[in-house]
């Protein structure tokens, strides 16, 4: 998963704001289930499922709490309402909702089928995406009849209790005018009706299929064919639009990464947020084995939003090393309703985010700097967490305070940890290997059928590099030891410096620079805070209203787009801007000045380790 906190502070800031049923399930011992997107009714889809043979008296159904690759507790559950049990005969079975996620039916050696209608959850988000509540939008659902369904199984289908191992059949009828973009194979020609099948509960739900009228593109990589979708609300972007970026991307990435060949089909669903209130605000992916989920604001201008797709898709696509096919016991033998997590999202979530940012230096997308301001980056967000922290204690804990607060440091502290790892290979091997030669030989080791145990993985590590990687491990990720990146940088001959960069127009950090009139919606410059050189330099005063930007009104409404707009704003532009002073109306002419400050990075600066630097970044 990765998650992207798209303007997050402002945002807190500015809110205080017709199905049939199928016969001889039971023969086939297979789940039978029906999504009907034809019939929504107050915003709400049948779903109807035929059970397999139940030899008990009682039997617990349950849609999931916790999906893997989210690491919160989510309560899918929650979403459905009104679910009933029949017999053969269509009698009422007694049922009782145990939880959030389950509901048990009792006599249930008669039963034949369950119903039920699912919410989505797009409609329940806060505003930011990233309330106590939200679900996490590219792990939720959509529901926008006759447009779009974000469908991640999870959200519509459940499982019965020890019946996870036994065939699934899903059949989804839709309008004619939508088309479901997915990784499985639909078994039907019927233009209304799709058909999947998969062996078990686990392969559907690693299965997102998105229903919006057909815009896409196919291309292959080396042998692996590659899906891209795209939802955009009002066709600002298409995926023909964004296709070219994302195909040298993931050429790159496949170069990169060699013999890991975890899948011959990907598919990229991205889904683009109106940003209205009841549209998707979390914004980011969620990786799958053969997909990955992104969810992004369709205000972005298209140059931001093909740098996002790069950061998000990358990462979830290098997922397919890790945790998908090298992972613990606790991920393949996954409870979606009593979730053990394991010890190790440095290596999940970390790894992955190292490599993200690794392959497009070793590729040639970005330069040296732009991956040394990354890395500056990723040690200076780390710091505003807790460095203390072991790393394990967090992964296993994960779904409770006070880990859960940490899990954003997986993209941080984690990344720098695959850094220090890859580093440490590369010194001691003289630049022969790195972490991805250590990754291949962990996937040869184990793989997609084969888990590690949690508390075995250190000394397998160790086994395949160097004592003193297990000494790092034991050290600076089991223990409570913050990292000296500085003395590992140094070892590749790198070392610290400062440059003047430019900063957010109306961010500085986490504050923001303007308000909101909770009653007008207007935008507010605010007085209580030290204007930076983009307004002293326009002579914007405490409480002016800003009314438009050359020539564009803005409010609340559509305050995104003047924030991702400004992103693009270069030095001395020209801008004008319309404002409200004390009530009256006055047009402001001048130039865009940005606020620059002296931010750290890293520069090579021993010659001498040039040929293993060259090896870390390029070998």
């Amino acid at each position: 998963m990765k998650k992207i906190l798209y303007t997050l502070a402002l945002a807190t800031a500015l809110w205080s704001c017709k199905t049939g049923t199928t016969t001889g399930a039971a023969k086939n011992n297979t789940v039978q289930v029906n999504i009907n997107l034809i019939d929504v009714k107050d915003d709400k889809v049948l779903v109807t499922v035929t059970a397999p043979q139940i030899k008990t008296d009682e039997i617990v159904y349950s849609i999931p709490k916790t999906v893997p690759g989210t690491y919160s507790t989510d309560n899918y559950g929650k979403y459905a309402e009104d679910f009933k049990a029949f017999d053969a005969k269509g009698t009422a079975l007694t049922v009782k909702r145990i939880d959030d996620n389950s509901w048990s039916i009792v006599n249930a050696k008669t039963l034949q089928k369950i119903t039920y209608l699912v919410n989505d959850t797009f409609d329940t988000e806060k505003g930011t995406g990233f309330g106590n509540d939200d679900v996490f939008s590219p792990a939720g659902t959509n529901i926008n009849a006759g447009v779009n369904f974000m469908v991640n199984t999870h959200g519509f289908v459940g499982y019965f209790q020890d019946k996870l191992n036994i065939p699934y059949k899903v059949t989804i009828t839709h309008p004619e005018t939508l088309w479901g973009a997915t990784s499985m194979t639909d078994e039907d020609a019927s233009k209304t009706s799709d058909v999947f099948t998969t062996p078990r509960y686990a392969i559907l739900v690693e299965n997102p299929i998105m229903y919006s009228k057909p815009d896409y593109t196919e291309f292959n990589v080396n042998g692996m064919d590659i899906l891209i979708a795209v939802y955009s609300p009002t066709g600002k972007f298409t995926a023909a639009s964004i296709t070219p970026e994302m195909k040298t991307m993931m050429t790159a990435q496949k170069n990169f990464l060699g013999k890991v060949d975890a899948t011959k089909k990907y598919t990229v669903l991205l889904y683009l947020s109106s940003m209205a209130k009841d549209d998707a605000h979390g914004f980011g992916a969620l990786e799958h084995p053969t997909a990955t989920t992104v969810v992004l604001p369709e205000s972005m201008p298209k140059e931001r939003l093909v740098e996002s797709m790069k950061d998000v898709v990358s990462h979830e696509f290098f997922h397919i090393v890790t945790p998908l096919t090298i992972h613990s016991k606790e991920i393949q033998y996954f409870d979606y309703n009593a979730p053990k997590m394991s010890e190790h999202l440095w290596m999940y979530e970390g790894v992955t985010e190292y490599f993200a940012n690794l392959f497009q230096i070793n590729q040639g997308l970005i330069d040296e700097a732009d991956f040394y301001n990354r890395i500056a980056e990723k040690i200076e967000q780390a710091k505003g967490l807790n460095d203390t922290m072991s790393f394990t204690v967090m992964s296993k804990n994960v779904l409770e305070q006070p880990y859960k607060d940490q899990y954003l440091n997986v993209y941080q502290k984690g990344a720098l940890i695959g850094m220090c790892i890859d580093i440490i290979i590369r010194e001691k091997s003289n630049g022969e290997r790195g972490i991805l030669d250590l990754m291949h030989k962990l996937a040869n080791e184990y793989g997609i059928e084969k888990p590690f145990n949690d508390n075995e993985l250190f000394a397998k590590i160790t086994e395949f590099t160097y004592p003193e990687v297990g000494e790092f491990l034991k050290t600076y990720v089991a223990g409570t030891t913050p990292i000296p990146y500085d003395t590992y940088l140094a070892k590749v001959g790198v070392t610290k410096s400062s440059e003047k960069k430019a900063g957010s127009i109306f961010l500085k950090g986490q504050t923001p620079y303007v308000t909101i009139n909770q009653q007008t919606k207007e935008i507010l410059v605010r007085g209580d805070i030290e204007p930076n050189a983009f307004f002293s330099n326009l002579k914007l005063k405490g409480n002016d209203v800003i009314v438009s930007v050359n020539n564009k009104p803005y409010s609340l409404e559509n305050i995104y787009d003047l924030i991702t707009e400004s992103e693009n704003w270069k030095e001395n532009d020209p801008i004008t801007l319309k404002i409200k002073r004390d009530g009256k109306e006055e047009t402001i002419k001048g130039t865009v000045k940005l606020p620059y400050e002296e931010s750290e990075t890293f520069k090579a600066t021993d010659a001498s380790k040039e040929k293993l630097k060259n090896a870390w970044l390029k070998g």
